[in-house]
């Protein structure tokens, strides 16, 4: 009678036990990547110092322009939604075990399909059936884009980190050819577009906000591919695949195939952040298309750990970044480009701090900690 009264004792501090565990191991990927980035904090004031800048008036601006104000944060938003797209396209691969670069060639070519579905229909014709074409006709044309890398890389053993970086610059060769030729409107003297999609064809507001739909289909997207990898046989797959490509053939996984199809899942949500771009902001296909979303997505996923659902908060991160880039410029003397030097600094100091994971004890297991 006394054991059975005591035995859920050692049950509950068993639960306990594992639960620390789970929390040393996962604070281990939040503190990294903040430390990444307060150290590149410290190294970019030291820069703005060399330049007789005031550092704190730097990261002032950066808050004010970024998240200070209720319209620098739907302008934090707005440029949030491609970021996310773009993120996964590169988070999703990674689970695979690939390094996937091509995020800004997709995006164009999805925003240049959704364009010619929509040009036939001279600005009219059904909403509802118009946008989802659109939509559609995007989404396949990153996905076949970005599923080409998978299958140079299955096939051939193409390095898919090059493979998508050369198809990027051949995807936004096409598009500047399209839309400097063939699709090109007589009417776009000073920079070759094609037509006007049409009200009829562009997407909404999210009420109350001067954000369009695409925030939340990202956001959306996000919660989908968490649970795609982490709560589904499809997912446990292409984490094995990602961890051990032979053990991962040993098995009888279908290797080949996990590979193409998360390359062409990616590349249909880079796909899809095109379509927004075009749908939503610019009305029309042009250069304007080439905003270097697919290249920052790269840090976002990174910083990210390539975990789906941290991609959203991250990605709004430097979506503030981005938009505080302006008022910096008009206040600071600084060019706009110094946000982009300040996130690629990040990068840089991101991909060092990976030599940091395991080699803290207070982020490891209580029992592997105490042995060492």
């Amino acid at each position: 009678m006394t054991d059975a009264v005591q035995s859920p004792a050692p049950a509950a501090a068993v639960r306990s036990g594992e639960w620390i565990d789970r929390l040393r191991i996962g604070a281990e990927y939040l503190v990294i990547p903040v430390f990444a980035v307060l150290v590149s904090a410290a190294l970019f004031s030291i820069f703005l110092l060399f330049l007789g800048k005031d550092p704190l008036q730097f990261y002032s601006l950066l808050w004010r322009g970024g998240f200070g104000t209720a319209f620098s944060w739907q302008n934090t938003l707005l440029r949030s939604a491609p970021l996310i797209l773009t993120a996964l396209c590169v988070a999703l691969p990674a689970r695979a075990g690939l390094v996937i670069i091509g995020g800004e060639g997709a995006l164009v070519l999805g925003g240049l399909a959704a364009a010619m579905v929509a040009l036939p229909f001279g600005g009219g014709g059904p909403t509802l059936v118009v946008m989802p074409m659109m939509a559609l006709a995007a989404a396949i044309a990153g996905a076949i884009w970005i599923g080409l890398v998978g299958v140079l890389r299955h096939s051939r053993g193409v390095n898919e980190t090059i493979s998508s970086l050369l198809l990027s610059y051949i995807a936004i060769a096409l598009m500047n050819f399209m839309v400097e030729g063939p699709l090109r409107d007589p009417a776009s003297a000073n920079k070759p577009s094609t037509a006007d999609i049409g009200p009829g064809a562009m997407v909404g507001k999210i009420p109350g906000m001067d954000v369009h739909w695409g925030l939340v289909w990202g956001i959306v997207l996000a919660v989908i591919l968490y649970i795609l990898v982490n709560r589904t046989t499809y997912g446990f797959a292409l984490r094995v695949t990602g961890g051990n490509v032979r053990a991962a053939r040993a098995q009888g996984l279908p290797v080949g195939w996990l590979m193409i199809s998360c390359c062409a899942i990616a590349g249909a949500c880079a796909g899809l952040a095109g379509y927004f771009e075009v749908a939503a902001i610019h009305g029309k296909a042009n250069a304007s298309l080439i905003a270097g979303y697919g290249f920052t997505g790269i840090l976002v996923a990174f910083l990210a750990r390539h975990n789906p659902l941290a991609v959203v908060p991250v990605a709004i991160l430097f979506g503030g970044i981005a938009a505080a880039g302006g008022l910096i410029q008009r206040r600071m003397g600084l060019p706009d480009a110094s946000v982009l030097l300040f996130q690629s600094l990040i990068f840089v100091v991101l991909l060092v701090s990976e030599t940091l994971y395991g080699r803290f004890a207070i982020f490891r297991p209580r029992a592997e900690a105490d042995r060492t």
